[in-house]
């Protein structure tokens, strides 16, 4: 049987039916990292803690992907069967700007300052059947 698992540990909580991004925070001075650091980037504290960052944010700046990335990519995907996708950072509540693949991918549906969803999306399949999983962004609906 096969199932579902994460690209790398510790970036997202999974299995979850409301998945986070994880991160870490330093108990010195707040600042906040993703992914998860042992040591503080900002003062070098090595106290820090995971803590969960939120499933969602607003697109701070992006790009799209129009090219198959080099060896070894581990998708799958070739250059017959690539799609361009978004690229950009998302800035999480708290100030995290995480680099993340977008869903939307032209730039008519992207727009800097717009509110972003985590997804938990297929990324690949391992020698033994399983389901890689990574996390990218969406579009946040409009009500």
């Amino acid at each position: 049987m096969t199932s579902q698992v994460p690209l790398h540990e510790g970036l997202f909580t999974w299995p979850a039916t409301k998945p986070q991004l994880l991160g870490s925070r330093c108990s010195q001075c707040a600042e906040a990292a993703f992914p998860a650091q042992p040591d503080c980037r900002s003062c070098g504290s090595r106290d820090t803690a995971v803590v969960e960052l939120g499933d969602h944010g607003t697109l701070w700046t992006w790009t799209i992907q129009t090219f198959l990335p080099k060896h070894p990519y581990l998708s799958g995907e070739t250059a017959d069967t690539f799609r361009p996708y978004g690229v950009g950072y998302v800035e999480m509540p708290g100030g995290v700007r995480v680099e993340a693949r977008l869903k939307p991918n032209s730039p008519d549906q992207l727009k800097i300052g717009m509110p972003m969803q985590l997804d938990i999306i297929p990324f690949c399949t391992d020698e033994n059947g399983n389901q890689k999983m990574t996390f990218a962004f969406s579009a946040v609906a409009a009500v």
